[in-house]
């Protein structure tokens, strides 16, 4: 049971080798085909497509192309089918002149995959080749002393097909005093020795004429043809002999052209001419014809044309040394080129990318390069490596293939485009290198919003603007490109005084102009603020937004509005205003009488108020404050002197243009209550007579007033007696209260627009004396702003209160002394 299950076990690990062995031939992409040579252009080679594993719609679409080393291709890809065919005739004798097995090789480049395949063709030999000797007519000269069976090697014949198609047999015809032997040579060649079968005799024939023939085994075969010219010559006992049965030697492969490279030597024991030796080569290859150069007298193989180690590396030789007899011996040379650094390494750009998105992984492929040198040995081992700091690296893949990949994330608003030198140096010394240039393009992608130029904009625009005035101009930048970097402004949601934001201002969508889409009204609105976000056109869009206040300017496009006196009608356009105050004639100079107060619906400098007398019943009487608007008198008012005075103040604030409003006050003087009362009683009826009602019903009411007041009085006067007679018995230990009780000042305060104006009260004292009783009177004139019911006021026993006219704010107080 354990024997079977480790059975088992070594059948799945063979099982999963050979897998993998498959798996790695696959990825690795090696691909195998043999076809004959000289097929014409366009024949097939092998199913790549099916092999692979790739869809034809795929081959279309990705880039698919096939790439050879060296200038000429012998290959491509046919973009219907799939198929590998050929590119060129192909002649296996000129591209594998020495080589037995001829192995094209190339790759197939997968660009949108950045994959390659290698695909490995045969060539196959067919017999398009005749066999050739170098000689047509060869000369053998031949001692008539010559034993019978004595060999003479013969020049090869020459094949460039191989394999069964190359060489196989011999055959000689012509003569019955020799035939033919062939012996197999080291490296399994054919080397035909003509073989002496009959003596010669020269006086019977000097000379004797051979027919050398080669075929192939092609089928059908081909044959070549050489004449054999025999000499028969007297007695010559001594061969050539060479010094080496084997020369070596090794050259670099600079060495200049013209050099001697060996010198080869046989020495031959005859004196005369049977001691003479002459050199041929017997036997080279067709390249090294064209190379190489044997010297018959001396023997020296000379340098024609300049070696290549990438062409060949190896060069072999059989020359043969003949005397005048035509005794000859035979040695083999060997001529060994070394490899010298004197190739650069050659980058190729197999498959490459212009432009690449910045927002790719790392390790996203951007080329695919082969790097190749010619060189052998050090010479030959490529180091590559990428030049400055750019985010890529190389990674080996296929051999000589490097795929040039991305290190980190790119970001295009730093560097929007990179030129990649790639730089190939070899192991040589010195080391020779080469660089090719990689041109990339980063596309941008929507990663940055816009900016905009400041943190915060603000501006300030005049009241009374016109409707779709410019206010400001906000400014925002994308640092991305294209579409990415076109931004668009549009207003955050919000509401004015109830109104909707939009209402007021709007946003030029592709400036970024602001535009006040009405009148602003200072005194209505202060100020605006409001966000403005800038979008830009990626997908998706990116945002960011900016504080915006507007500040409204104050303008002088309020008049200002009188608040005391209080209105009474309009006079003129103007729209004027009047009260009646009261000032004593006795009063001294700079004596209060009134008090003008206004207010301006504007700010600042336009709001600021100057009070100014502008017209007067009796001028130089009385004088207005600047700033305060008090009415004083300028001097103590005299008997010729009116005793109603009309006072017309002007009230301007500090705009440009100013605006100013009026206010007319008349001021009553008087000396005694009589007078008074006539001069309010004459007031009153003119009052009357302006609102269009009878004076003798003003009076009436007028006394009914004072009557009531009067009743009102004495009730006050008895509860207060009750009042204090209690208190009286609770606090016995405290003294008695005064006669008089103090009034409180009554102050008003008026509001218009949020402005609030105190109202001051004034009082003056009058001492009046009547017939042959002394009675001394004192009353004040209280001024308000607001109008009030006619109301009798009793402040104390010795105080009464009334007003004076229906319709006013002036009201008596009398204080009874005696």
């Amino acid at each position: 049971m354990c024997a079977a299950g480790r059975r088992w076990g070594r059948r799945q690990r063979a099982l999963l080798w050979a897998v993998l062995l498959a798996a790695w031939e696959a990825a690795w992409g090696q691909l195998r085909y043999s076809v004959p040579e000289e097929m014409p252009k366009g024949s097939f080679v092998g199913d790549v497509a099916k092999d692979l594993g790739l869809q034809l719609p795929a081959l279309r679409d990705r880039g698919v192309r096939i790439v050879s080393e060296g200038s000429t291709q012998y290959f491509s890809l046919h973009g219907k089918t799939g198929h590998l065919v050929t590119a060129e005739r192909i002649d296996r004798e000129q591209l594998c002149e020495s080589v037995q097995q001829c192995v094209l090789r190339c790759e197939l480049i997968v660009e949108g995959q950045m994959q390659v395949y290698r695909i490995e063709v045969e060539i196959t030999d067919i017999n398009d080749n005749t066999p050739s000797f170098k000689e047509v007519v060869m000369e053998e000269r031949i001692s008539e002393m010559t034993a019978p069976g004595s060999r003479f090697p013969l020049a090869e014949a020459h094949d460039l097909d191989s394999g069964g198609n190359s060489i196989l047999s011999y055959d000689l015809s012509g003569d019955e005093h020799f035939s033919l032997a062939v012996q197999a040579g080291p490296g399994g060649d054919q080397r035909p020795e003509l073989v002496l079968a009959k003596a010669l005799d020269r006086e019977e024939a000097a000379f004797h004429e051979l027919v050398l023939r080669a075929s192939d085994g092609g089928d059908p075969a081909r044959t070549g043809t050489a004449r054999i010219r025999v000499t028969v010559v007297d007695a010559n006992d001594n061969a050539p002999v060479f010094s080496q049965a084997e020369y070596t030697v090794r050259v670099p492969e600079d060495v200049p052209v013209g050099s001697t490279l060996v010198t080869v030597t046989a020495n031959d024991a005859d004196e005369g001419v049977n001691g003479q030796v002459k050199y041929s080569l017997k036997k080279s290859p067709g390249k090294a014809l064209k190379i190489l150069q044997l010297d018959s007298e001396t023997g020296e193989i000379t340098l024609l044309q300049s070696l290549d180690f990438e062409e060949g590396n190896s060069y072999e030789l059989e020359v043969q040394g003949r005397d005048g007899s035509g005794l000859s011996d035979t040695t083999k040379v060997t001529i060994s080129v070394t490899d010298i650094n004197d190739n650069a390494p050659k980058i190729s750009m197999r498959s490459a990318l212009s432009e690449i998105s910045e927002d790719v992984p790392s390790g996203t492929i951007v080329a695919l390069l082969h790097v190749y040198d010619r060189d052998s040995g050090a010479n030959g081992e490529v180091l590559c490596s990428l030049d400055g700091d750019v985010p890529f690296r190389l990674e080996k893949s296929l051999d000589d293939y490097y795929r040039v990949v991305t290190a980190r994330e790119l970001d295009r608003e730093q560097v929007s485009e990179y030129n990649v030198t790639v730089r190939a140096a070899d192991g040589g010394s010195p080391a020779l290198q080469s660089s090719a240039v990689l041109c990339l393009r980063v596309l941008d992608v929507n990663d940055n919003a816009p900016v905009f130029a400041e943190e915060g904009y603000s501006a300030r625009v005049a009241e009374n603007n016109a409707a779709g005035a410019l206010v400001l101009t906000v400014r925002a930048t994308d640092a991305d490109w294209g579409q990415n970097a076109r931004v668009r402004y549009r207003l955050g949601e919000g509401r004015v005084r109830g109104a909707p934001l939009s209402s007021y201002v709007s946003v030029q969508a592709e400036t970024g102009a602001l535009y006040a889409l009405r009148s602003l009204d200072y005194e209505q609105v202060r100020e605006l603020r409001l966000w403005v976000l800038a979008e830009d056109g990626g997908a998706p869009a990116l945002s960011s937004n900016v504080s915006v206040l507007v500040q409204i300017v104050d303008e002088n496009d309020n008049a200002p509005q009188v608040l005391y006196p209080a209105p009474a009608a309009a006079l003129g356009s103007g729209g004027a205003w009047s009260g009646v105050e009261l000032a004593p004639r006795w009063s001294e100079p700079g004596a209060l009488v009134a008090k003008v107060v206004a207010v301006d619906a504007d700010a600042g400098q336009n709001a600021w108020l100057s009070y100014e007398l502008a017209k007067a019943t009796e001028p130089g009487l009385f004088r207005v404050g600047l700033h305060s608007g008090e009415v004083r008198t300028a001097r103590s008012p005299l008997a010729r002197d009116a005793a109603r005075q009309s006072l017309v103040v002007v009230v301007k604030d500090h705009g440009r243009p100013a605006l100013s409003a009026t206010a007319t006050l008349s001021v009553v003087l008087a000396k005694s209550v009589a007078e008074l009362l006539a001069e309010l009683g004459s007031a009153a009826d003119e009052a009357a007579a302006a609102a269009g009602e009878p004076a003798g019903s003003l009076t009436r009411w007028l006394v009914l007033a004072v009557a009531a007041v009067s009743c009102l009085f004495l009730a006050f006067l008895l509860l207060l007696l009750a009042l204090r007679l209690r208190r009286w018995h609770r606090q016995q230990l405290l003294p008695p209260a005064s006669g008089a009780l103090r009034g409180v000042p009554v102050s008003h305060f008026v509001g218009i627009d949020g402005v609030r104006a105190f109202l001051q009260s004034y009082s003056h004292d009058v001492s009046l004396t009547a017939d042959s009783r002394k009675s001394q009177l004192r009353f004040s004139a209280s001024a308000s702003c607001c109008d009030t019911l006619p109301m009798i006021f009793f402040s104390s026993p010795d105080v009464w209160e009334f007003p004076l006219f229906s319709g006013s704010a002036v009201f008596l107080t009398a204080h009874v002394h005696g």
